[in-house]
């Protein structure tokens, strides 16, 4: 007989099995010897009071359990068939490539940056010395901007069957089969580049192309058609379908559609800086009735080994805008996101293990359409607009000049909401390193009064959130983009120009990981239509 039961146990309990048989046996009322196997399928943390665990579990009494295997998938050659372009190799173009092979359709991405190998030396050079390649950054290249920002799978999107689809890939592709059953499961910025490889592997193994260091600079439109796209290297590929999954960050593809006439829409969006704190306050905060930490942990842990690095959501609305807490990295480090010289951006990550004594936060406010009237000249690349004015001025905040320089402003947080430059900072994760600067003044002064507003309540409602310790870095601005893509609802083909079908998080219809997979695959599969 199997049953389906939800079984709570202690942190040093829920990783035994024998103690997930005994409180099988008790919810069953039975003899744990009847107890043939126990499945954990969903693992949540409880810290409301006593901290636990909450197993969602499938129990075989008086039967055994089938084999279960790891999710592995095999891929069909695609080699000679009807080829799509897909822009951009992040999560978006990757699953999008993925599923068009399984639809017998040859899949060509386009990616202005490099392999996830060689990308680990241009990030390098960013934090050593403050040299930002354009082509090559914490945005651009292979695997996109999440291969290194922490990895994050949770999603909003309540497709639960898609959902499964993604992570069951990325399991089948070397990631820990604990991302198909933890509520809030995560990669690692550490392991993603090798799942991100598998991926690519797979896509060429079945006869699909990647082509890297390939900027694509031109749409060549006719008849309201995109029969082509041109190349950096002066290379034309053409075809009957293109998905465009450029990125967040894909500002120089919004320019060149803005002048090819193809229309745009500008978005809502949110924009202001990161906040980080040590680690062991906000688990202080978080975890006020955790356990002690064993005898034979002592010395080296801070907190239980089964207890994960705490994190917080937070959201506040102030004068008709939301301010929240954006991308939690919970052991984690800050790092520099620009995509080009003469800008300072700031983004989270943080490794499997989520160790480091560091946690920070994208800390911002909601941008509405009306709030871009200063730059409404620019019409739908208004948005864009602002950030590069924002981070132009977090760059000059930072002390830098010239071509090179990712040195950060940065400020207390009690000094902040005190209008006042700090006259000394704390340690921070932020390698490039920081300056104390007034953001006060940097940021503009209704971004501002909203976020000093939100942290004095959230200071309320999570006692010790505002304290010295903490810092706020500049400037988070590249938290969505601020242009979508327009598309047909149904077609999810572009409503004027025929083949062009925009995809993932840069054309405004994903927010994560997850989402921006996810929307790869519906492209796809409308793709396969035409």
């Amino acid at each position: 007989m199997i049953h389906s039961l939800e079984i709570v146990l202690d942190l040093d309990s829920a990783y035994d099995e024998n103690a997930q048989r005994e409180a099988a046996a008790q919810l069953l009322n039975c003899d744990a010897a009847r107890i043939r196997a126990v499945r954990v399928r969903k693992r949540s943390l409880d810290a409301r009071g006593q901290i636990r665990l909450r197993l969602q579990c499938d129990i075989w009494q008086d039967e055994a359990a089938p084999d279960e295997t790891a999710p592995q998938q095999k891929y069909f050659s695609v080699r000679g068939e009807r080829r799509v372009i897909i822009i951009g190799c992040g999560p978006a173009g990757m699953f999008a490539a993925l599923q068009l092979i399984e639809l017998g359709i040859k899949p060509i991405i386009l990616e202005r940056g490099k392999d996830v190998q060689a990308r680990r030396r241009d990030l390098a050079r960013i934090n050593r010395e403050g040299i930002v390649d354009p082509d090559s950054n914490y945005c651009f290249g292979e695997g996109g901007a999440g291969t290194y920002s922490d990895g994050k799978l949770y999603t909003r999107v309540k497709d639960k069957t898609a959902i499964a689809q993604v992570l069951q890939t990325l399991v089948a592709h070397g990631a820990s089969a604990d991302i198909l059953i933890d509520a809030h499961p995560h990669i690692g910025s550490n392991n993603l580049p090798k799942i991100v490889a598998a991926l690519r592997e797979s896509i060429r193994n079945a006869g699909g192309e990647i082509h890297f260091e390939t900027r694509v600079e031109d749409f060549l439109i006719e008849d309201n058609h995109l029969r082509a796209v041109v190349c950096n290297d002066g290379r034309e590929f053409s075809g009957e379908s293109f998905v465009l999954a450029a990125g967040h960050s894909g500002r120089e593809i919004f320019e060149m559609l803005a002048r090819r006439g193809v229309r745009l829409e500008a978005k809502p969006f949110a924009m202001g800086v990161r906040i980080e704190h040590p680690q062991p306050l906000i688990d202080r905060i978080q975890y006020r009735h955790a356990p002690p930490v064993p005898a034979e942990y002592a010395g080296r842990e801070w907190r239980h080994p089964h207890l994960p690095a705490a994190s917080y959501r937070l959201a506040h609305t102030v004068q008709g805008r939301g301010v929240f807490s954006f991308c939690m990295c919970p052991g984690g480090w800050i790092v520099p996101s620009a995509t080009r010289a003469g800008e300072v951006v700031v983004n989270g990550m943080s490794l499997s293990r989520r160790d480091s004594p560091f946690a920070n936060s994208g800390m911002v406010v909601s941008i509405e359409l009306e709030d871009l009237a200063p730059h409404q000249k620019f019409g739908e690349l208004a948005g864009l607009k602002l950030q590069r004015e924002l981070e132009k001025s977090a760059f000059t905040a930072g002390g830098n000049s010239g071509e090179r320089g990712q040195i950060a402003p940065a400020q207390r947080v009690t000094d902040f909401l005190a209008n006042r430059r700090s006259t000394s900072l704390p340690a921070s994760s932020y390698q490039p390193g920081l300056r104390s600067a007034p953001l006060h003044e940097v940021l503009p002064a209704h971004f501002a009064r909203r976020l000093q507003e939100g942290m004095r309540h959230f200071g309320k409602t999570m006692h010790g959130y505002v304290t010295e310790e903490a810092i706020i870095v500049g400037v988070e601005s590249r938290t969505s983009s601020p242009v979508r893509v327009p598309r047909d609802k149904s077609t999810l083909e572009h409503p004027e120009i025929k083949g062009l079908f925009p995809c993932g998080e840069g054309a405004g219809y994903a927010g994560g990981i997850v989402s921006a997979a996810i929307d790869g695959v519906r492209v796809a599969e409308a793709c396969a239509q035409e």
